[in-house]
C-alpha cells in the first residue's frame, strides 16, 4: 500500500572526517574543531570502523587536570579516570562503535539513536566499511517535504484506499505539513484507522479532522 519509506541512504552526508586509531589528542580535538562536529569515526587502514571517539570521551583530561578524585568517585567512574590519562584514539574511543546500514529506514536509525543517546551513526557497507554518517538533522530532512506532495501521497495512499468513491467524499488539505481531512465518510471505525495511516506517512506533523459521519453509522 505504502510508498517505499526514506532510508538513510536518502540524506546521509558522504563525506565524513575521520580519524585512525593512532592520532593524537591535540589531533582529534584540532579535527572535531575544524569540521565543526561532536564526533568522530575511528577507522582502520581498510576503511572499516572501529570506534567512535566524542566530545564527551576528551572532556576527562580537563575534568581531572587539577583534580585528585576521591575514593568513591575513582570508584563510579573508572572509565573517565582511565580515558583522562589517555592519549590516542584507540584508547580513548567508544567501541564497537554503533552503526547503521544505508538501507535503514529513517525510523529504526531514529530510535536507534534515541535508545543509544548519540547525536550521529556512521553508515557502513556488508564489511562495515564507512560509507557516510546521518545525524539526527539529516533525519529531519523528512520534514521539509512539500505539502502538495504529502497531500498527493495521503490521497492516494490512505483516502483511495479507507474511503473510495462515491460512498465517501474526503478532501486532504496539508499545510505546514498538518494534514486536514474533511467530507463524509461512511464508516465511523476507519476514521482512526485513517489517523494511524496518514501519521506513518512521512513529512506528517500532525492529523485533524473534520469528518461528517451519518448517524447510523456512528
Amino acid at each position: 500500500m505504502y510508498s517505499s519509506p526514506h532510508i538513510v541512504g536518502d540524506v546521509m552526508t558522504r563525506v565524513v572526517a575521520t580519524v585512525e586509531r593512532g592520532a593524537e589528542f591535540k589531533d582529534i580535538v584540532r579535527a572535531l574543531h575544524e569540521h565543526r562536529v561532536s564526533a568522530l569515526p575511528v577507522v582502520d587502514r581498510s576503511g572499516r570502523v572501529v570506534g567512535v571517539v566524542s566530545e564527551a570521551d576528551l572532556l576527562p583530561k580537563e575534568e581531572f587536570r587539577d583534580s585528585d578524585p576521591d575514593r568513591d568517585t575513582q570508584l563510579r567512574r573508572l572509565t573517565d579516570l582511565a580515558k583522562a590519562g589517555s592519549v590516542t584514539a584507540g584508547e580513548l574511543m567508544t567501541s564497537p562503535a554503533l552503526t547503521v546500514r544505508e538501507d535503514t529506514t529513517l525510523a529504526q536509525a531514529a530510535r536507534a539513536m534515541a535508545r543509544a543517546k548519540v547525536k550521529r551513526l556512521p553508515v557502513v557497507d556488508g564489511e562495515d566499511r564507512l560509507v557516510g554518517i546521518v545525524s539526527r538533522v539529516d533525519l529531519l530532512k523528512v520534514f521539509l517535504r512539500p505539502d502538495e506532495e504529502i497531500a498527493e501521497e495521503v490521497r492516494r495512499e490512505v483516502v483511495a484506499y479507507l474511503f473510495p468513491e462515491p460512498a465517501s467524499a474526503v478532501r486532504v488539505a496539508v499545510e505546514d505539513g498538518i494534514v486536514k481531512l474533511s467530507g463524509r465518510v461512511r464508516d465511523a471505525s476507519l476514521v482512526s484507522v485513517a489517523e494511524r495511516l496518514v501519521r506513518a506517512v512521512e513529512g506528517v506533523v500532525d492529523v485533524r479532522f473534520a469528518l461528517d459521519v451519518p448517524d447510523a453509522a456512528r
